[in-house]
This record gives C-alpha cells, structure tokens and sequence, in this order.
C-alpha cells in the first residue's frame, strides 16, 4: 500500500493510534532536520502530535549564513529558516512562503547566494534584538506549524579532532575548526567540541525539552548538524533529565568527508561516546541498509529498541522521504502511546 498524507492515519495502516496528540521536540539542521520536520507536520495535521519544536543548530561559518554571521554578529540563520520553510503548510499561503523564504538571489553582485530569508531572519533580530522572538514573528508570518528554536543564544563554532591529515603520521590528531572545514575534512574525525563550550541554551529550549513526551534527534550531518546538541551542556542536561522518550533516526549512508566509511553502528557508536548518559527509547534505521546485525547488537548494548522500516526515497538517493517517514514516526507513536 503506498502512504501518502491522505491514508497515513486511520483504517488498516495504523489502527492503534495513541488516544492523545503528543509533544515532539526536534533536533538537527539542514537538509536531515528539513526531512524530519516535513514528516512531524503531517502528523500535526492529522492531530497525532499537539506541539512540534525544532531545535536547531547555530554553528554554520559557509555560504551566505556565515556571511551574514561575520558583517553582523548574529546567529547563522540558514539552518534556522530550513527548518521554519519545513513547517510551512500544503497550501497556497504555506507553500509560496515556503519558496520564498528558501529563495536564493543570483547574479555579479554582492547579493548572489544570500537567501532571502536568511535576509528576513537577521532584519527582525536587528528590529527586535531577540533571536528567539524574531523567529516566532517569522513563523507568524509563514503561519509554521510549530516553533523553531535556536540551540544556543551566541554563535558558536565546532571543533574536532581528526585522525588521518598527515601522511607520515597518520595516527596523529589535527584539530580542524569550523562547520564547513570539518564538513570537509579529508581526515576521519575522532571527536568534536563546541566553541565556547558552555554557550547560554534558549530557556525556551530547555523547557519544550522537559514538556515533551518524544525527543527525535537526527537524521542530519552527524557531527556538524546532530552530535553539536548533544555538546551544550545546558541542552544536555535537559535531554538526560527529560521523561521523554528519544528517537535516534540514523542516516541512509556515509557522507563524504564528515562520516566516509560509517555503517549505521557506527553513527550510533560515536553518538553513544559523546553521550554515553543519554537514554535512548527507540533508534529508526532504513529497512535495506547494509550492516543491520551490527547496529542490532549495538542498540542492544545501549539498552534501546531498533526500528527497522521504508523510509528512503525510491529514487535511490541518500535523503528521507518525508512521508514514508511520518508513517514510521506514526507506528512508533502509537506503539508506545
């Protein structure tokens, strides 16, 4: 049976939904937490989950976002306006907002690769002088189903140690420092710190964190995107104290650079070593990803439940499809509701 939003709830596919809609709180940024949120919002509108917070990653120094970072002081604001362009509705108004706030300029001049609501997010935090309340404005205006968030109040930088960058040694660890640099190292990274290392966390954050019933961290850049949350002490805290119930979603294959090599074990084994405190419910893998038994015995090792489902696209490219992954989210939940 193909699951569109249509059939995604009701009837033979789900006939145990969970009696109440539920608190979900995201975590990531770019494209992976772009996917996820479009598969939350279907089940906001299904009214399967009440409140939907994204929390988002603020580290990017590339492309127009770190241009705008380095002329203003402020917050990188792309990963922030991909995920408020996710929960945009399906119609008319939802989705011409949603192309809009995702448009990137051409041409010679000093606008080429700024996007326009990367344009919008910094104008409303210089009017306001309040990241957290300009991106509510911003999703006012787009009428966002669901709150983004910040995941920290202050730019920040990533760090990591990276095996593999000098030849005649290469045993030895480089510390390469930025998103981009470690996006793109040549190296295989060992581990990654945050710069400043405690940055002040959004209260807000912190308290969709302890009110929520389920936490999904991932798919995304896994050090760059995912594993940078998990770093800020304040968010930490808040994510091994909470009662709810945390879903790791693991990307469909390596990425080059960040993660060449990784298995779907190896993404949660490197997340279980930044976070070894952290209490993990459920972990959602694609259903014809190769090392399974592997991350099998992992999960297990963590004390977690694997979820193996559909939830790539058919065209065979790397990238969740964001309704085949609400029907996976949506069994999860009733499952456990």
């Amino acid at each position: 049976m193909t699951v569109t939003p249509a059939n995604i709830s009701g009837g033979a596919l789900f006939p145990d939904i969970a009696d109440r809609a539920v608190s979900v709180v995201a975590f990531g940024g770019g494209h992976g937490l772009h996917a996820s949120l479009s598969a939350l919002r279907i089940l906001q509108e299904e009214v399967i989950i009440d409140e939907l917070t994204a929390v988002v990653t603020v580290a990017d120094n590339g492309g127009s976002s770190g241009r705008l970072r380095g002329e203003f002081g402020v917050l990188p604001p792309g990963d922030l306006r991909m995920a408020l362009a996710a929960l945009c509705g399906r119609d008319d108004w939802g989705v011409t907002w949603a192309n809009v706030l995702q448009h990137r300029f051409a041409g010679d001049g000093e606008m080429n690769g700024h996007n326009l609501g990367n344009l919008l997010i910094v104008g409303l935090w210089e009017q306001l002088g309040d990241h957290v309340a300009a991106l509510d404005w911003v999703g006012r205006l787009l009428g966002a189903r669901g709150r983004v968030l910040p995941m920290a109040l202050v730019p920040m930088d990533i760090s990591a140690e990276v095996r593999g960058l000098d030849p005649d040694v290469p045993d030895r660890l480089t510390r390469v420092r930025g998103q981009v640099e470690v996006a793109s190292t040549d190296g295989i990274i060992d581990s990654i710190t945050l710069e400043p290392a405690d940055p002040p966390a959004s209260p807000e954050a912190l308290a969709a964190i302890g009110d929520a019933d389920w936490v999904v961290i991932g798919p995304g850049s896994w050090f760059t995107s995912v594993l940078p949350h998990l770093m800020v002490p304040a968010l930490r805290q808040a994510l091994v104290e909470t009662s709810a119930r945390v879903i790791v979603v693991l990307n469909l294959a390596e990425q080059a650079g960040e993660t060449q090599g990784f298995g779907p074990a190896d993404h949660l084994g490197v997340l279980a070593a930044h976070a070894p405190d952290l209490r993990v419910h459920t972990v959602l893998a694609d259903e014809s990803m190769e090392g399974l038994d592997a991350l099998e015995e992992m999960v297990e090792a963590i004390g977690a439940q694997l979820v193996t489902d559909s939830i790539a696209m058919a065209d065979g490219s790397p990238r969740h499809d964001p309704v085949l992954l609400a029907a996976a989210y949506q069994r999860i939940l009733a499952q456990h509701g």
